[in-house]
């Protein structure tokens, strides 16, 4: 039976496979071919049982496709299957080349869809009792790609750095040393910060510091990508709650 040729561009999630929308659900189990990235979780495949599974991910360095041989292999599923879904990990739309991958398949005559994830920027420092924006604390936010497509710092970060707003810089850990510096600079050396690596994942790491004293932090747990940094007053407010907590659970103890 022909079916049209489709591409639906889906976002997985920050990592925890619940964290996946319905909508996604219903793409996946429609999906005559699923093309995932290395921070799904292959677990999700099966909601797509009866369709052909190509990783097209990046492990260390090594990438099992290029991005042109990913839209080449876009195209020519869809003509010889039908609907084609690309799961990638958090929301396509950030730092995700989701956007890439649609053009290029519109141009090739194909159909194009979009089913947004929940962005890792935001939810992974949620998981961990870290908001974005609190109130007297910060009024906004940047995201930031810590490495340009010409492996170079994104001169954003400077800009943040001068501002009251939280920080959250994806694909950084290998300019955290130019990062910190930076906010040395604007005289923030005891700003707090926070990594999160493999966020919203059982094998979760959380290292917590301040910019003088976060590459240390970084060395004693040896915190690796994929992770998020996150920089700013609202870091604070994860150490609050765990003190009251804390608090709560020794008073109970002592009342029963």
């Amino acid at each position: 039976m022909y079916r049209e040729p489709k591409l639906t561009v889906v976002g997985a999630g920050p990592g925890d496979i619940e964290l996946i929308t319905l909508k996604a659900i219903k793409a996946l189990e429609s999906a005559d071919v699923v093309l995932y990235d290395a921070l799904v979780d292959s677990e999700l495949l099966k909601y797509a049982k009866n369709s052909e599974h190509i990783f097209v991910g990046k492990r260390k360095g090594c990438y099992a496709y290029q991005q042109d041989q990913i839209n080449e292999l876009i195209v020519s599923r869809a003509y010889s299957h039908g609907h084609v879904v690309r799961l990638k990990g958090g929301d396509p739309f950030v730092f995700g080349r989701g956007a890439e991958e649609m053009e290029y398949a519109v141009k090739a005559g194909l159909e194009v869809a979009m089913v947004p994830g929940i962005s890792s920027s935001l939810a992974v420092p949620a998981s961990q009792n870290i908001p974005v924006t609190k109130r007297g604390a910060a009024e906004s936010f940047w995201v930031i790609t810590g490495t340009t497509k010409e492996h170079k710092l994104s001169t954003d970060v400077a800009l943040a750095a001068k501002s009251n707003a939280t920080v959250v810089i994806l694909m950084g850990m290998s300019k955290l040393s130019a990062i910190v510096e930076l906010f040395k600079q604007e005289g923030k050396s005891e700003l707090p910060i926070a990594i999160i690596q493999n966020g919203t994942r059982q094998d979760e790491k959380v290292g917590v510091a301040t910019i003088a004293t976060i590459e240390a932090e970084v060395a004693r747990q040896n915190l690796a990508n994929p992770a998020i940094i996150i920089i700013g007053e609202v870091v604070k407010h994860r150490a609050a709650i765990l003190e009251v907590a804390q608090e709560y659970k020794q008073v109970e103890s002592q009342t029963v």
